[in-house]
């Protein structure tokens, strides 16, 4: 099976830059053109500059705090593969895993900020040891892609 999350990433992208126009549409009308009067609702133009620049400020920082991360993972042939890289405004360094599955020694899930925010840790087997990778961000997932990767790592998980 293989899967991505482009889809996610590419509408997160779209509306990331819709946030962008629109705001800089509100600074030309507001200030540059001054088509816009103000007190709108009886709110001072500082006011609604600030409510729009704080909106704007979370909406983009929000997928870098929950770590949103592009996905692609794959477990054809004797592979289990995950390439991964940050998918927020500033795009991050690509890396991969991929461990071959008579050595896959399990994951484990972990959550942060009240499950809004998933990781997956991958074990390998590793002479007498077990490996652990970095954390992967697979909060960008949509359920059943979230789904579908649990129940293929389970599948190669090794009973114990």
């Amino acid at each position: 099976m293989t899967f991505d999350n482009s889809k996610s990433i590419i509408s997160l992208r779209i509306k990331l830059f819709t946030a962008t126009v629109l705001l800089i549409a509100y600074f030309i009308l507001a200030y540059v053109a001054r088509i816009l009067k103000f007190p709108v609702l009886h709110i001072s133009d500082t006011v609604w500059t600030l409510i729009f620049v704080g909106l704007y400020i979370f909406g983009t920082l929000l997928p870098m705090i929950l770590s949103y991360q592009y996905i692609w993972f794959s477990d054809e042939d004797d592979m289990i593969s995950l390439r991964y890289f940050a998918a927020g405004i500033v795009g991050g360094k690509k890396n991969s895993i991929e461990i071959n599955k008579a050595v896959f020694a399990g994951f484990r899930i972990e959550k942060k900020y009240f499950g809004r925010s998933k990781s997956i840790i991958l074990f390998q087997k590793s002479g007498q040891q077990t490996a652990k990778y970095p954390p992967v961000y697979i909060s960008a997932l949509s359920k059943d892609q979230y789904r579908k990767l649990l129940s293929a790592l389970r599948k190669y998980t090794p009973e114990e």
